[in-house]
């Protein structure tokens, strides 16, 4: 068969993925890039250390970055996303810009973390009050919670599964339990923590229930990468990648879901809600 017809291929355009060494959603990633954007994804070195603040932290090295990013280089991706919520959030707001500013000098190009993406995503969105889901531990949940604050938006109440492995096998019916634990009062969005948690095809059924918008760190992720190259994130029924399904009614409240309650100091459990 002739081709040559076609006249291509056409130009690529790609976007470096660094990635932690467990990262397990390749396929999510792709299902929010339009067909003319490739991916190339690398990880970071195996560690054998469970997901903890320890694992953020040592997948989060400059060094290790340093490196991730170089195997990218050759392909010369428009963009590098660090696709880790934990690893971006450990370090605190200085640490995530501090993680930028060393894979943009390793590659010479934009760089991102989920972490940063998130900022930004809320402060698109005009939010201040944000409610959180997240697979972690307590322990990891509240380095996420204390992000947050950081950057000047309150949390009005979080959720979280207390996993430290195998996060990419939990349900979509798991997670919209602990979104509608996670949504009280006065919440103006919600996000979903860590990119190993599946969230793609919950987002829209979560907006429709919850009356508020929903992001996750996968999405967060490839919609603030695309942005900087000047184009969109493909998402049916998602308010951060579509303005026209920002809009709509309050998000009534729900009778017989527990009150949201703080947890003491040191206290672990499997799941819960602070």
């Amino acid at each position: 068969m002739d081709v040559s017809f076609l006249g291509g291929p056409r130009p690529q355009r790609g976007v470096g993925v660094v990635a932690p060494f467990d990262f397990a959603l390749d396929r999510e990633l792709w299902r929010w890039v339009p067909d003319e954007i490739s991916l190339h994804l690398t990880r970071t070195p195996y560690v054998p250390v469970e997901v903890s603040l320890d694992l953020a932290r040592l997948v989060s090295e400059h060094e290790t970055l340093h490196e991730a990013v170089r195997t990218l280089n050759a392909i010369a991706p428009e963009a590098v996303a660090y696709a880790c919520t934990s690893g971006s959030f450990v370090g605190g707001i200085a640490g995530e810009r501090a993680m930028c500013e060393a894979m943009t000098r390793a590659g010479a190009v934009p760089s991102l973390t989920t972490s940063g993406a998130l900022l930004d995503a809320l402060a698109e969105l005009g939010v201040r009050r944000v409610a959180l889901v997240t697979p972690y531990t307590v322990s990891v949940t509240r380095s996420l919670e204390e992000y947050v604050a950081e950057a000047g938006v309150s949390v009005t109440g979080c959720a979280y599964m207390g996993l430290t492995r195998h996060i990419w096998k939990v349900p979509y019916r798991q997670v919209s339990e602990m979104a509608h634990k996670a949504v009280r009062g006065d919440a103006q969005a919600l996000f979903i923590s860590c990119t190993n948690l599946p969230t793609y095809d919950v987002i829209p059924q979560l907006e429709a229930e919850l009356r508020i918008p929903v992001i996750s760190a996968n999405q967060v992720t490839m919609w603030a990468a695309l942005r900087r190259l000047g184009t969109r994130a493909v998402g049916p029924y998602q308010a951060l990648i579509d303005p026209a399904a920002r809009s709509g009614p309050a998000r009534p409240e729900i009778p017989g879901l527990p009150e949201v309650r703080e947890l003491p100091d040191g206290e672990q459990q499997q799941e819960g809600w602070t």
